[in-house]
């Protein structure tokens, strides 16, 4: 969470927007933006600069844009690793962990990777996850916009050896 006070503050980005503010205390939390749920590692490459490549169809399921900062949960092992995306070939599937992310992902771990975004607290009451649910061939199964409180999907999504 990021709290600022300020006497007197504008902001100018290109005139697309302004925000000022006088005596207040501003506030900016950062929020779950969206999700692929259980994708499968297809590759892993040890030796490239870095990053996770990721079919440029499930990014666009997943609200994920190319090269934008994620969180990724090994469910095999545990690691938590942040990175960027890559967009792979359409079509293919590919899930490949890049650099020495590959060292803590294998082909055939399932794995989450998980996007966010800051929102003043305003925003945030309003705002709704996007979750994708993934076969284990890397196919969406299910989006889901509100998380549910022990929602259980494993075994509609083939996932109930987990």
């Amino acid at each position: 969470m990021l709290c600022s006070r300020f006497l007197h503050f504008e902001l100018k980005v290109e005139t697309v927007f302004s925000i000022s503010f006088t005596n207040q205390i501003f506030m900016i939390i950062e929020m779950f933006k969206s999700k692929l749920h259980m994708l499968t590692v297809t590759e892993a490459e040890l030796y490239y600069e870095g990053s996770v490549t990721i079919d440029e169809d499930l990014l666009e399921a997943g609200n994920l844009l190319p090269y934008e900062k994620v969180q990724i949960v090994n469910v095999n092992n545990g690691s938590r690793i942040e990175t960027y995306t890559i967009p792979g070939p359409r079509g293919s599937k590919v899930v490949c962990l890049n650099g020495p992310a590959a060292r803590l992902n294998a082909p055939g771990d399932r794995i989450i990777v998980i996007s966010y975004a800051t929102m003043t607290p305003e925003e945030a009451k309003e705002h709704k996850p996007h979750t994708v649910i993934m076969g284990k061939d890397n196919e969406v199964k299910k989006v889901i916009r509100d998380s549910v409180y022990r929602q259980n999907y494993a075994e509609e999504v083939g996932l109930d050896q987990f």
